[in-house]
Parts: C-alpha cells; structure tokens; sequence
C-alpha cells in the first residue's frame, strides 16, 4: 500500500527528507573538495578578525617595519604606531582634509588611505616638511602670513600647499584654490591661506 500511495501522490515525506539528505551529503562533500584543492590559497591567505599582517611603511625617509590589521586606515597607523601626530582626523570621512598627507608628492586623505595600501609607496607627513629644526618653506609662510586661526586644519593645508608647489612651482590664484579646496577651514581664514601659498613659492624660489 506505501509503494502505491508513493507513486500517486509522487513522493512521500519520508522520500522527501531522504533525498534532502542525500543533496547535503553530495554538496558537503564538493565544497570540502574545493577547499582542500582551489580555495585552499585563499583559505591560508585570510586574515582572522583582529590578525594582523606584516607591511613595511616609507614614511618621510625612514622605514618602519609593522604589524596592523587591513582594516586599519594610513591615518590610524601614522598617529598611533608612529607618533606622527601633526594629521588630524576631522571628519574620518574625506571631506575636512586634516588628514592631508603625501603619498608619492601627491596630497591624498590618510583617514581614506588603508596603511596596506601604502605598501610600496613615500609618505610625507607634515613632520617630513621640516628642515631640521627648521621650519620648511611652507611651514614659514604660513607663519608670516599669519594663515590660521585655530590651527586644527592648518598641517592638512600646509601639506596641501606642498603637494600644490611640487605639482605647480608658481601658481596663481586659480591654481592655489584649485589645489587648496579639498582642506576645509572652519575659521575661515582662506585669504591668508592664499597668501601663504604665495609667499611659499617664493621662498622655494629663493631657496630658503
């Protein structure tokens, strides 16, 4: 009687969870297959939750051997393994540029920039615009054009300018609010901004 209400009614629920049963069997077995054979690279390769992975960072001439989580941005890295405290986190989201920093003479967002990604590239923190103990061009122009208030905005600007210059060795106005507008300035003190960046190609020019 079981044989024929099977075939009438197609399959019965002891046939259905036997069949379920066998399929769980056959795919287990493929992705264990798969991750003993294809996978296996990609199994060794991942990062557990918290681990960290060994890079080597170039930050302003100096190398540093260090061990992060991928998940750790530049600007993390920079102010907390290194000490290089001058890029601050405004927003964390790209939009204020306190972070500014160089990577390869090119102003970039620290806060958006992973510390792996820098891998392999020059990092040139405000610090790294220092002469000695003396200030660089741009440090110095900042301070004789009197460009900031609070000053919480100023090493993104300053770096920015820098990034400016080695792009555009005299700019002009265009040019320096062109190069100057991801950096944003609560107090708004962007007509000295401005001026500095002039005063900056200037004492490049002169060499001091």
């Amino acid at each position: 009687m079981e044989k024929k209400k099977e075939d009438k009614k197609g399959i019965s629920r002891r046939g259905f969870f036997q069949s379920v049963g066998a399929g769980a069997v056959v795919v287990g077995a493929g992705c264990g297959m798969a991750g003993l054979k294809g996978d296996r690279e990609h199994a060794d390769a991942a990062v557990p939750a918290g681990g960290q992975v060994p890079i080597e960072l170039s930050v302003n001439g100096r190398r540093h051997r260090l061990l992060v989580e991928p998940r750790w941005s530049l600007l993390y890295v920079l102010r907390d393994s290194l000490g290089l405290t001058a890029a601050k986190e405004g927003c964390g989201r790209g939009e204020c540029g306190a972070c500014t920093v160089l990577i390869d003479g090119l102003p970039r967002y620290a806060c958006l920039s992973l510390a792996v990604e820098a891998e392999g590239t020059e990092i040139t923190t405000l610090e790294g615009l220092m002469q000695g103990e003396q200030l660089g061009p741009v440090q110095q122009a900042f301070v004789e054009t009197d460009a900031f208030q609070c000053g919480f905005c100023t090493p993104g600007q300053v770096v920015a300018v820098e990034g400016l210059l080695r792009q555009v060795p005299a700019p002009d106005l265009e040019a320096i609010r062109l190069g100057t507008s991801g950096n944003l300035c609560r107090c708004g003190a962007y007509h000295n901004i401005a001026r500095a960046a002039e005063r900056s190609a200037e004492l490049r020019k002169k060499g001091g």
